[in-house]
């Protein structure tokens, strides 16, 4: 029996041999994965099985995955995709006939026979799955020539970047954005040779109701969906004499950019990234944090303000710029419901060009605030006027966590040999509060935390709240504070935001206060995040590091954060007054459904 028998039990079996090894396995699964489970690798490229987010991606177009059935009655073999072929009682498959190679190799070089010969300009160079699969299968040759696809790479967002000309026709980000984060933005156009995946009519995706989530991105085996790279713009602000960058890295990056020099996943990386950043010449290396910090001064109150007062609930989490996109394309009229606060990058920059700029004697036109996310929409977030100041943006640069380590690597940094450095002050202190932030619940949880201890008067005795904690997308929660109940809604990943927002929208269920993240699993899994390649047990272990960071924090609860404490006192004010409001709310309008 292959894999582990107690995860079949109760299942009916059959039997079955692969390369002449008997097999029992469950009835109705595929020979990919009847394969697996006798630790057999039989390559695939289109096929996606993300069980996690319940999405699996079966199109059975790149016949990569093809297999030899024995037919012993007629002696006459087929050749089968093994992705979507189930097994069968008494089946005998070939995965290393010579046939079964010839027929991949044939379809490996079928497509590259239309694929851009650009692999050293690349942007997934090293990292597309076409050119590790063409290398795995000794591909040397491609014997056919010919017309190729010739389509204009669209580059009018501030966000994502789709080239047509590297489209293979897997389907894997439409499955994505259809299926699992119901956006439905994505669709095969054309026919045949001309075929790829785009937007409807093909309009450009700055035009349509694209969130930027990113999630196309993880799950694109090439390049045709690839971020918007702002690298050089970096450098030439650091070379820049007149310049005074900073930057700002959110709590999942630490968490992540080890896997990016061959680090285990989880691998709490803060000092080593903050010495790379000093060595690559930034002014001052702070932390997101500081402003998830600020944040949850602002929501806690916001939150507090609307139940005292009897104004609109549930009160909805602000920070990620993709589901604010998706509430306004597709829920306009539940508008009133999200929080009112500026995300914590946006916070931070917003007072790094005012507090910041005024206490260090520095014209705030000349600051640079640099953002490393792992999110492909605050690159898109950072341009909406909404979140600008007199025409200027607060935040002007923002790379994703994958484009920080190449940084590194050009700046011939040894990341894996760095000493641990700390963040610089004052936009470095932070709470475990606020690193938090990076995984779903977090943000409920920090805000929670301060909630609590405001409204009651009394010190939390525990401050971890584990009934906002876990990994599944769609979660219900209860929190007592006080005499009052409240009631949390949380979701991971927009399919499941879409089923919440539907349950409040069609009053089939209540909620104080809800946060949702649009990617599955929170920041951690975020579009900008080195890729996972569908494991998401490296989105587990990301977790798993970021509330052991938050453990060992000193300071716990964001209205503990001295430097916090301090900018009220001398700049802002009281949380949720005038000054507050003014430079850390913003509001949200009605887009088109396109």
């Amino acid at each position: 029996m292959g894999g582990n028998p107690a995860l079949h039990e109760g299942k009916a079996m059959v039997n079955i041999k692969i390369n002449n090894k008997e097999l029992k396995v469950p009835k109705g699964i595929s020979i990919v994965e009847a394969a697996h489970e006798a630790g057999i690798k039989i390559p695939t490229l289109c096929h996606l099985d993300l069980h996690d987010v319940k999405m699996v991606n079966k199109t059975a177009s790149c016949r990569v995955c093809m297999v030899e059935l024995v037919d012993s009655r007629s002696n006459r073999n087929k050749l089968v995709p093994a992705c979507v072929t189930k097994v069968s009682d008494g089946m005998e498959v070939l995965t290393s006939s010579v046939r079964a190679i010839t027929a991949r190799r044939m379809a490996v070089e079928l497509l590259l026979s239309n694929h851009p010969n650009e692999c050293f300009t690349c942007p997934k160079n090293l990292e597309c799955e076409l050119q590790a699969l063409a290398a795995e299968l000794k591909v040397r040759h491609i014997a056919w020539e010919g017309e190729r696809m010739d389509y204009p790479k669209d580059m009018s967002s501030d966000a994502i970047v789709k080239d047509a000309d590297k489209c293979i026709y897997c389907r894997r980000c439409e499955t994505m954005c259809n299926e699992v984060q119901t956006c439905g933005i994505l669709s095969g156009i054309g026919r045949g040779f001309n075929a790829f995946v785009g937007p409807a009519f093909n309009i450009p995706m700055v035009e349509s109701s694209c969130t930027y989530c990113g999630q196309c991105v993880q799950v694109c085996p090439t390049a045709a969906l690839t971020e918007v790279y702002h690298v050089d713009k970096v450098w030439e602000a650091l070379n820049d004499p007149d310049k005074h960058v900073i930057v700002q890295t959110a709590p999942a990056i630490r968490v992540a950019l080890g896997e990016m020099f061959d680090m285990e996943p989880g691998t709490i990386v803060t000092g080593k990234m903050v010495s790379a950043l000093r060595i690559m010449g930034f002014n001052g290396v702070f932390d997101t944090n500081f402003g998830a910090d600020l944040t949850v001064m602002e929501e806690a109150s916001e939150l507090i303000y609307r139940i005292k007062e009897n104004k609109t609930l549930p009160i909805l989490t602000s920070c990620c710029p993709a589901w604010v996109k998706f509430i306004e394309h597709q829920f306009p009229e539940l508008l009133e419901v999200p929080s009112t606060c500026k995300s914590p990058h946006i916070m931070f920059g917003t007072i790094a060009k005012t507090y910041y700029a005024e206490k260090n004697g520095i014209d705030p036109d000349n600051i640079v605030v640099v953002s490393v996310m792992p999110c492909i929409a605050k690159k898109a977030e950072a341009k909406r006027p909404e979140l600008t100041k007199d025409e200027h943006n607060n935040v002007d640069i923002v790379v994703t966590t994958r484009e920080l380590a190449h940084m590194i690597k050009e700046a011939g940094i040894d990341f894996k040999s760095l000493p641990d450095s700390d963040f610089d002050m004052p936009l470095g202190e932070h709470t475990g509060a606020a690193v938090i932030f990076g995984t779903t619940g977090g943000v409920i949880e920090a805000a929670i935390r301060t909630a609590h201890e405001w409204m009651t008067g009394r010190e939390l005795e525990k401050v971890e709240f584990e009934q906002l904690r876990g990994s599944d997308g769609l979660r219900k929660a209860e929190v007592t504070i006080g005499d009052r109940v409240l009631r949390i809604g949380i979701a991971s990943g927009l399919g499941n935001a879409r089923t919440l927002l539907e349950d409040i929208r069609e009053g089939r269920d209540h909620y104080d206060a809800i946060e949702i993240m649009a990617c599955p699993g929170g920041c951690i899994a975020g579009g900008g995040q080195p890729y996972h390649h569908g494991n998401y047990e490296i989105v587990k272990k990301r977790q798993k590091a970021i509330y052991e960071e938050d453990k060992n924090r000193k300071l716990r609860k964001s209205h503990e954060n001295p430097e916090i404490l301090k900018l009220y006192k001398e700049y802002l004010g009281e949380p949720f007054g005038e000054t507050a409001h003014r430079l850390l709310h913003t509001h949200y309008e009605e887009r088109e459904r396109i």
